[in-house]
């Protein structure tokens, strides 16, 4: 009985301690700026719909600076090591060596910090200015473009890294030049609302998706030769391609998971606030235990580094070769022009739908098709991919994840200034943040796929014309692994489909004018009949 007094004392103890402060801060000129009274939100509340989506996006942290790292950054011949009074081969780059591979230790160290900094003034400059719940972060796909299509494997694609490095630089003003014309805001307002309602089950899909995948989730989905995708959760995988060596059903990494996809949902079905982060907390302090099925730290090489690493628990790294590598020496050339194109449209599309997704879910959309904020969310998001570019990171973009946030609760500026601050620590402490499993990560994706499904509803599935359109943009996503993709199959079959109404207008017209001309015609003969 004592016990439970305590507990009821110290639970009223801290709701009213937490609306003293709710209460301070949405009467200070911190609660008047961000608009907590108006948008009906509390300073407790943002904090944690900040920590969520933080949470939900920190993957990107090591998942940034892996897939970067894979085109060997700065790193070149002279980094070699070699025997003595001999010179480095060109080939000492794509096989195993000592020196090189020291390089790209130290590029990935830097391009860590590069994607934290990125990250961090990007969330609080969209929470500052444009006063709107949204992570920002250096987006995937970009990333991979460059890495894997234009530097390629340790330098070895048609161009440099610092070469891309430019490359992003100019597509970021490029982007910002269109954003602050406002032609960016007419170009989003061209999406049907069928293909833009589709757009947030269509992201829902692909984070679920990527939730699902070995590499980057739960690993209940895997590659297959025969139909492309298949069950796995196996016990064994190629660690290259991911396919299903033995043991399928049988990854202990994966019921950890599911664990945790069942802590969260039983918390958001019980409105228990924080939910998301209970869920990734548990699997991931669960994961850290050496010595078990389930540990981020087995006892191998890979393990062993990484629980070294782990152990340091706060380190600093300072940027030493990614910030300021820009060369615009051979930007003259069709292979940079092409990428400079890619990547715009890639960027126009792809984040300009994920804002409008963002706001849509959060409720921000009034009836013009517009939100609060929406001139300097576009500037704040181009211009994070010009801070990126000079950090040594490729295209910002908000993110997806930002929903996890929204699902909490958050609905001002504070909550992107959380994430924002929470980037700001991570600097401190990478070592913990990027121990962060996988499967870890993978539920509340999942999660987040489940809600951002709910638009679906408002879509007309009657009228063929808009439930086409907004079908393959929710198809093409997950599959083309590319929101862009969906964007632009479901624009460009809403257009195809009004084609028909269009050629039936023309006709429409064309006897009209027909009709008219005969009328014309017999009114003259009828005067020239009068006149005789």
């Amino acid at each position: 009985m004592d016990r439970t007094g305590l507990c009821i004392r110290l639970s009223s103890s801290w709701k009213n301690m937490e609306k003293g402060v709710n209460d301070a801060v949405l009467e200070s000129k911190v609660g008047k700026y961000f608009k907590l009274d108006e948008r009906k939100s509390s300073f407790t509340k943002e904090l944690r719909a900040g920590t969520a989506t933080f949470l939900t996006m920190a993957y990107i942290i090591t998942v940034n600076a892996t897939i970067l790292a894979y085109s060997g950054g700065t790193c070149s011949v002279s980094d070699c090591s070699s025997p003595a009074n001999q010179t480095a081969d060109p080939d000492c780059m794509l096989k195993p060596n000592e020196g090189y591979q020291s390089c790209l230790d130290k590029t990935k160290s830097d391009l860590i910090v590069a994607t934290l900094l990125s990250a961090m003034i990007g969330s609080f400059a969209m929470g500052i200015l444009a006063n709107l719940p949204l992570g920002l972060a250096p987006g995937m796909g970009p990333n991979a473009f460059v890495a894997y299509n234009l530097v390629g494997f340790h330098g070895s694609g048609p161009i440099s890294y610092k070469t891309a490095m430019a490359i992003v630089l100019v597509e970021g003003c490029a982007f910002f030049v269109v954003s602050a014309l406002g032609l960016r805001e007419k170009f989003a307002r061209i999406i049907p609302k069928p293909v833009r309602l589709a757009c947030a089950a269509g992201i829902g899909l692909f984070i679920a998706f990527v939730g699902l995948q070995v590499h980057q989730g739960v690993g209940l989905v895997g590659p297959d030769q025969s139909t492309l995708v298949t069950l796995t959760a196996c016990s064994s995988t190629n660690l290259v391609t991911g396919e299903c060596i033995s043991g399928k059903m049988r990854s202990p990494t994966f019921w950890l998971g599911s664990v945790g996809l069942l802590i969260t949902c039983y918390g958001l079905m019980k409105k228990i606030k924080g939910s998301m982060i209970y869920g990734i907390i548990f699997v991931t302090l669960i994961s850290w235990i050496r010595g078990t099925g389930v540990t981020y730290f087995p006892h191998n090489p890979v393990g062993d580094n990484n629980y070294k690493y782990f152990k340091k628990v706060v380190g600093f790294h300072k940027i030493q070769s990614t910030a300021g590598a820009i060369s615009f020496a051979n930007v003259n050339t069709s292979d940079v022009w092409l990428a400079l194109v890619t990547l715009f449209y890639v960027d126009m599309l792809g984040t300009t739908g994920i804002l409008y997704t963002m706001a849509e879910i959060g409720g921000f959309v009034n009836e013009e098709g517009s939100f609060e904020g929406q001139y300097m969310a576009f500037i704040v998001d181009s211009g994070s991919t010009i801070v990126g570019s000079t950090l040594g990171v490729t295209t910002a973009a908000t993110y997806a994840e930002s929903s996890a946030g929204i699902r909490e609760g958050g609905r001002t500026g504070l909550t992107a200034v959380t994430v924002g601050l929470c980037f700001l620590v991570s600097l401190f402490f990478t070592p913990l943040l990027t121990s962060v499993p996988p499967w870890a990560i993978g539920p509340p994706l999942v999660i987040i796929g489940v809600m951002m499904m709910t638009v679906v509803k408002n879509i007309n599935w009657e009228n063929i014309r808009e439930a086409a359109p907004a079908f393959i943009t929710m198809l093409l996503m997950p599959l083309t692994y590319s929101i862009a993709n969906g964007v632009i199959g479901g624009v460009g079959l809403y257009i195809a489909l009004g084609l028909y109404d269009y050629a039936v207008w023309l006709m429409k017209m064309s006897r009209m004018v027909v009709k008219e001309r005969d009328q014309v015609s017999a009114s003259a003969d009828v005067d020239l009949g009068i006149e005789v």
